[in-house]
């Protein structure tokens, strides 16, 4: 299949924000708490996709969970633990850029976590996930797809690339050597974790616009119905002619090309 055009993709994401703002709406007005879990390979098109889901919502209201490698103290807590603390309140969205899968697909692969701990991992994860749902959280578990073809066109791109040069680290480069590690990796996790309570929905990120809008449209349609139409508001004319703005003891910097 043809690679979406951007002028295509922008005509069909726009319908899909506004369906998300509804969705924001509705999450506020109802107290509904959402999470949603981006995973998959490197370059997969994580990122983007949580772009895509959050650009037109409230940052006050939806919130991006990126997290760091754990600190000394982090590392000695229950492993689920610092991902507790971002947890959705009523009336939030939070989007985990990675999330606790990381002990099943980094960590294990690049060594960072012991068998035991990857065991431990597989087998709390669906408790940890059920508890979630059991308390009202909404989750959505997406992995992102991406062929190694696909893979080595974006690192070597973000390698020339002085402004994707920062997505790229040595992990990420030791990484290429072991994509069939990863997909054995996914697989024993797939089967460990994809539960009635908490699914896993896999998603082709080859061609990432399409990508996208395959995981917006799928997010929206397993919400419930989220149309609420938002309160209506007086916005009578001015009683005097618009203003100019005006300054005294400062002034602002001249436009940019002035």
């Amino acid at each position: 299949m043809e690679k979406l055009k951007g002028k295509d993709y922008e005509e069909l994401l726009e319908p899909l924000e506004v369906e998300l703002v509804a969705m924001a709406r509705w999450a506020q007005q109802t107290g509904a708490r959402i999470v949603v879990v981006f995973e998959g390979r490197d370059t997969a098109g994580k990122g983007g996709a949580i772009r895509a889901v959050s650009q037109r919502l409230n940052p006050r209201q939806c919130h991006v969970v990126a997290l760091s490698k754990p600190s000394e103290r982090e590392q000695t807590q229950w492993y689920f633990q610092r991902y507790i603390a971002h947890l959705p309140s009523a009336g939030e969205i939070i989007l985990f850029d990675r999330s606790w899968y990381n002990r099943a697909g980094v960590e294990k692969v690049m060594g960072y976590a012991s068998d035991g701990q990857i065991d431990r991992f597989l087998e709390e994860a669906p408790k940890f996930e059920r508890m979630l749902v059991n308390d009202g959280i909404l989750l959505f578990k997406y992995w992102l797809s991406t062929d190694q073809e696909e893979q080595e066109e974006r690192l070597a791109e973000r390698l020339e690339d002085p402004l994707k040069r920062w997505k790229l680290s040595p992990i990420d480069l030791a990484a290429r050597e072991k994509y069939d590690d990863y997909t054995r990796a996914r697989e024993a996790m797939l089967k460990a974790t994809h539960t009635p309570e908490a699914p896993w929905t896999l998603v082709d990120f080859n061609d990432q616009k399409r990508g996208r809008l395959t995981l917006i449209s799928d997010l929206l349609a397993r919400l419930p119905d989220t149309n609420i139409e938002p309160p209506a508001m007086d916005f009578p004319p001015l009683g005097h002619e618009p203003l100019e703005e005006s300054f005294s003891v400062l002034q602002p910097l001249k436009p940019f090309g002035d």
